[in-house]
């Protein structure tokens, strides 16, 4: 029997890169999508070939809709597909993460934004519904745990990614019962260069006094993809972070 396929928007580093070996060693065959981290990404297809698992590299610039469409025609007809006869996990993982004032906060960095968290995710999941549904696979979208608060000059990252969790919610319920969707929000887990200083305060605060690791957020999604009677939630993988903060 063919091996079941996952694909992994934004993979070729950090927690894209950790979900890409989890399921590599539960025996998935992994698409590693790198928009301008090609080398990384090759890097890691080699790593995941050399251990005797299947992996190839599509590369897209998801700002793009072309793009984006030439990467559903290109995943429709990759063989891990075509002997699968469909896609069992899609994830959407593609972000950018840097503080802007709102102040300086452009129109033109909140529909990239907007482009990436919201409109890309929702391009991809019409484009690949067939193909999941035909292996009752699912769709995981990486969020955060901004909901409800104020993080100073992320204006543009939270709302976007507000969007993205509410159009995870609302695919969840129309696409059901075929095809599951849910969100996996990672806390404390890697810190930008840009925010060391404040990464380690938050880390103070958090219950089990310690940042995550990606392999914590590739478990959750890995147990969400493999999870059938579980759609429209939202897992915090925070250390209970989101305990005791306002």
């Amino acid at each position: 029997m063919s091996a079941k396929v996952c694909l992994v928007t934004g993979s070729g580093r950090r927690i894209g890169a950790s979900i890409i070996r989890k399921f590599a060693s539960e025996g998935y065959a992994v698409l590693i999508h790198v928009s301008t981290s090609v080398e990384a990404g090759e890097s890691l297809k080699s790593e995941l070939i050399e251990q005797g698992w299947k992996a190839d590299v599509i590369r897209a610039d998801l700002s793009s809709q072309d793009q984006t469409n030439q990467l559903i025609e290109t995943v429709e007809n990759h063989p891990f597909v075509q002997q699968r006869q469909g896609l069992d996990v899609l994830i959407h993982n593609a972000s950018v993460y840097r503080q802007t004032p709102v102040e300086d906060l452009t129109l033109e960095t909140m529909r990239f934004l907007n482009r990436l968290h919201v409109e890309a995710p929702l391009q991809l999941s019409q484009g690949f519904v067939h193909l999941l549904a035909s292996v009752n696979g699912s769709i995981i979208g990486m969020t955060d745990t901004s909901a409800g608060k104020a993080w100073e000059q992320l204006s543009h990252y939270t709302s976007s990614k507000a969007g993205l969790r509410q159009l995870m919610f609302n695919l969840a319920g129309e696409y059901a019962p075929n095809v599951r969707v849910n969100c996996v929000a990672p806390g404390a887990i890697l810190s930008a260069d840009w925010e060391h200083e404040h990464f380690n305060k938050i880390v103070e605060s958090i219950p089990l006094k310690r940042s995550g690791d990606p392999g914590d957020v590739a478990g959750a999604v890995y147990f969400f993809a493999n999870s059938p009677y579980l759609t429209g939630q939202e897992l915090f993988v925070d250390g209970g972070w989101a305990l005791n903060s306002s």
